[in-house]
């Protein structure tokens, strides 16, 4: 008996975009496009005829936006939703709100340009609702207030002296979908004083900033999107920025980040595996591994390769992962040390760096 697709809901104001959406969709076998909507009103309507597995939704919308329309949602029936949204630095803060109001992923939406764009953009989308199909809808949990912190600049001077000892240790983190709740989550309770970090979640360029900025107000430690050239530091997390990869590096005692073009690899850009795989190259055993949740195996083989260099690795749970794609396919690799809960994994972290 064939699996059933995967029925989706296109909300979104545009009849180009609705029309785009739901050619890219339909032409995969495993999705079934069953009603598009101009705006919020037009949706619940929709939603009263047929209850759909996932709901692409964009946020600038008439009558009604966006972020108040999965509010109700979350609210009255919670449905998987992918927020489709346009490249835009303005609208980046409020995208990622929706996030943090329970929606699952953040997609950018596809536009006319090269045959590769439309084609790596496409198969994000499809991956996109895919993962939303498979993912736990979760109540979003508040953000906890923290005090104002020292400057970037008295971070840094206070980590130098640090930097300077070759066994100082680096921590490499990779997330998909669920990921970006789930790291605030982890990042929000670490010290000042944690060990320097390297993260890639998946996420289209420009919200990887808005995502680090945001991230920089809620945390104790510094937190930035990636640049070439970055020293990885002890107080400071690092984001590699949407559309390309990002790697470490290490000169002498010092670990940096170097940011590149390339292709996708495991289906994404930034990759986990390209992150993971520098890592166990200039880090080795001096290096922490962490795979959160997500759909796919991006991270996986990175994952091993790093295990077998010496580094530490640890996986999240499937209880508290969004989606168990990622860690539980390292977990299948044999790449894993320790499977823990969400709430486990800094304190973990700083066990394995102390």
């Amino acid at each position: 008996m064939s699996k059933p697709r995967i029925r989706v809901l296109i909300v979104d104001d545009s009849a180009v975009v609705r029309q785009t959406l739901s050619d890219v969709l339909s032409r995969d076998p495993a999705i079934e496009v069953i009603g598009t909507a101009s705006d919020p009103f037009v949706a619940a309507e929709r939603l009263r005829e047929q209850v759909p597995d996932v709901i692409t939704l964009d946020i600038e919308m008439p009558r009604m936006d966006g972020l108040t329309f999965l509010q109700k949602i979350m609210r009255q029936h919670p449905i998987p939703v992918v927020i489709c949204s346009t490249l835009a630095e303005e609208g980046a803060q409020s995208t990622l709100k929706a996030l943090e109001y329970g929606a699952v992923d953040i997609i950018a939406k596809p536009r006319l340009g090269t045959k590769q764009f439309l084609e790596e953009s496409s198969m994000i989308l499809c991956q996109a609702v895919k993962a939303a199909a498979g993912a736990h809808v979760r109540v979003p949990s508040p953000s906890r207030a923290v005090e104002p912190k020292l400057t970037a600049d008295a971070s840094l001077s206070r980590a130098t002296g640090a930097m300077l000892q070759t066994t100082e240790k680096v921590v490499v983190i990779g997330a998909s979908t669920g990921g970006t709740e789930a790291l605030r989550a982890m990042l929000e309770v670490l010290p000042p004083d944690a060990p320097g970090m390297v993260i890639v979640q998946h996420m289209p360029e420009v919200f990887t900033r808005a995502f680090a900025n945001r991230l920089d107000t809620l945390c104790q430690i510094s937190v930035k999107e990636a640049e070439s050239n970055d020293t990885v530091l002890r107080g400071r997390a690092l984001i590699a920025p949407g559309n390309h990869h990002a790697l470490l590096k290490r000169s002498g005692a010092r670990y940096y980040v170097d940011i590149k073009d390339g292709p996708l690899v495991c289906r994404h850009r930034p990759s986990v595996d390209v992150l993971f795989r520098s890592a166990a190259r200039y880090a080795g055993k001096n290096a922490v591994a962490v795979i959160m949740t997500g759909m796919g195996d991006d991270g996986a083989r990175g994952m091993l390769e790093m295990k077998e260099a010496g580094a530490a690795t640890i996986a999240q749970d499937e209880a508290t992962s969004v989606v168990f794609g990622m860690p539980n396919e390292a977990i299948k690799l044999g790449a894993v040390d320790e499977i823990l809960p969400l709430k486990a994994i800094a304190k973990a972290i700083l066990a394995r760096t102390r």
